[in-house]
């Protein structure tokens, strides 16, 4: 009992409090996926290495993960500001209705992606797997088509989440992530004879499964989840006027993660590979703490911004940026000063052998640079998505991408493909200093105007 007084204490209160408390939930459940995940990619490194067949996986990923983050990711970030605003003002009866219609045009979207995604295959595939041979980019082509369905169950997926986290239901939306890396090991382990397709089927299967979780876990919350059209309303047109600058913005920032797969595959097979492998264990703090934050943090500062609480909000913001700093900074130093060791110990068995340890190395090294920068910008662009100005992300990524693909070209000429994950890092330092100046103007114009 005294620990959950002593919860209670430390969470309930001010919005502060609140925001730990439930950066707490979601981080913690994002440790425990992420540590299953980590299972899977040891599994994953244990039996294909940096090999060509797994060059072609991640390629083939590629396209589904772009389209899932540009319409879905950018939507969920659009969408839920109005969607709490509508909510806290207007009654739950309008929150459901915005909810029905953005749901129906958001079906329809995915649907008419799709089938362009598979008609124009053949010409977009080659251009990202240029270095690829005949027989490469046809596993790459086979790959692809598996894993095509990721983009209507994922992106339906994003959405649900994102409704369930706007009501503070963070526990199942953090720990749900657990079933698509489970089911993958349970693939790898028994599935030989599927080869690299278990990477691909243990994605679709697991997300599918996933989906109908949040599927029934809302209606069983008297949130209907079947796309429903009652006509365009004010609400409808806010939620797209804010959309199609994120998703503008989603488009170029995501580009440069297509940009950096493309150029990779100009150098030595196993490159791809490489690359993924070296941003794998600096993608833990970075998963776990941006999560928690972020997904905690955007339903707070709706709430405050709904109410032009511009204070409490300007607190809240450099509070949490310097304890983001503060504990990212030592602990980037950590992992370059161990990078090698921490490689050869998780991923050196099996087809991963020492060469391939040293050049991970040097690529987490290089992208570990980012970390407190990605973490700063994971905060900041909640707030501005909050703000419903998301005209800045998309002008902001433009300049990411311009910059990212000048880098990487001259940075593989000296480090080869641990150039381009240093060329990351600096797109990332450059992506926090340009938002972080562009939030503090907003908040400055709306407390001067208050």
């Amino acid at each position: 009992m005294k620990i959950v007084d002593l919860w209670t204490k430390l969470t309930k209160g001010s919005v502060n409090r609140q925001i730990f408390g439930s950066a707490i939930i979601v981080a913690a459940g994002t440790t425990f996926v992420k540590a299953v995940a980590v299972i899977k990619e040891l599994v994953v490194a244990w039996q294909f290495g940096t090999g060509a067949d797994l060059d072609a996986f991640l390629i083939a990923l590629i396209v589904p993960s772009f389209i899932i983050n540009v319409i879905s990711g950018a939507l969920a970030a659009a969408f839920i500001p109005t969607y709490i605003k509508v909510r806290e003002k207007q009654g739950a009866a309008a929150a459901q209705q915005l909810f029905s219609g953005v749901m129906f045009w958001t079906s329809g979207l995915l649907l008419l992606t799709v089938a362009a995604m598979l008609l124009t295959a053949p010409l977009y595939l080659p251009l990202i797997a240029v270095g690829f041979s005949s027989e490469k980019l046809k596993l790459t082509f086979h790959l692809f088509f598996i894993l095509v369905p990721l983009v209507i169950i994922n992106g339906i997926s994003v959405i649900w989440g994102a409704v369930l986290n706007a009501g503070e239901r963070f526990v199942l939306v953090a720990l749900l992530p657990i079933i698509t890396p489970a089911f993958t090991i349970l693939l790898l382990l028994f599935g030989n004879s599927l080869g690299v397709d278990v990477l691909a089927l243990g994605m679709v299967f697991g997300a599918a499964i996933e989906s109908v979780i949040l599927g029934i876990t809302l209606v069983r919350k008297g949130i209907p989840v079947w796309p429903q059209w009652r006509g365009f309303d004010a609400n409808q047109k806010q939620v797209i006027d804010q959309y199609a600058p994120m998703m503008a913005g989603a488009l170029l920032m995501c580009s440069t993660f297509i940009v950096d797969q493309s150029m990779a595959a100009m150098l030595p097979s196993g490159s791809v590979a490489s690359l993924n492998y070296g941003s794998r264990i600096i993608s833990l703090p970075i998963l776990i703490i941006s999560t928690g934050l972020g997904t905690a943090v955007i339903p707070y500062f709706s709430k405050l911004l709904a109410q032009e609480d511009w204070n409490t909000v300007r607190h809240t913001l450099k509070k949490y940026l310097r304890l983001v700093f503060a504990i990212s900074i030592p602990l980037t130093g950590l992992i370059i000063l161990f990078s090698e060791p921490l490689v050869r110990v998780l991923l050196q068995r099996g087809s991963f052998t020492a060469s391939d340890t040293t050049l991970v190395s040097q690529i987490q090294s290089c992208f570990a640079l980012q970390i407190p920068f990605y973490l700063g910008c994971s905060l900041v662009v909640r707030l501005i998505a909050a703000m419903q100005s998301n005209h800045l992300m998309m002008w902001g990524s433009g300049c990411n991408l311009a910059i990212n693909i000048g880098l990487n070209y001259l940075f593989m000429q000296w480090l080869g493909v641990a150039g381009i994950a240093l060329s990351t890092s600096i797109v990332y330092c450059f992506s926090f200093l340009f938002l972080w100046f562009f939030a503090n103007r907003l908040l400055q114009r709306s407390t001067a105007t208050a």
